[in-house]
């Protein structure tokens, strides 16, 4: 029972209570390792990420902070171009901008939940 208590505290601990977040940000960078300066976002922005792939395996990145993020894929003969957009702290660190981070720790703590309750039942 405790266990359960513990996750329910970092579960709780770890929404985002409404505050001003920050974003990753830089500008047409080479690669996702020289894009981790976080920046703070005004209120009502969200963090966009920017990633256009070249056939050869360039990817051009761009994130930060916007105040409309619309998420959208276009694929050209040459590469293809992903927006995706996100509202957590840090959430854009990933240059891929598929899964986000907070939808994945949302998992694994309902996951945790539910293993413990499954075995408190046996």
């Amino acid at each position: 029972m405790k266990v359960f208590f513990i996750l329910l505290l970092a579960a709780v601990l770890c929404t985002d209570p409404g505050s001003s977040f920050q974003c990753y940000s830089c500008k047409t960078t080479l690669s996702n390792k020289n894009c981790q300066q976080a920046i703070d976002c005004k209120e009502n922005e969200v963090c966009k990420t920017e990633v256009i792939r070249v056939v050869g395996s360039i990817s051009i990145i761009s994130k930060g902070c916007e105040a409309s993020c619309q998420e959208e894929y276009q694929d050209f003969k040459v590469g293809n171009r992903n927006v995706s957009c996100c509202s957590s702290n840090l959430c854009n660190i990933n240059a891929a901008g598929s899964l986000r981070s907070s939808y994945g720790m949302a998992a694994g703590i309902s996951a945790s939940v539910l293993w413990i309750f499954l075995n408190n039942r046996l």
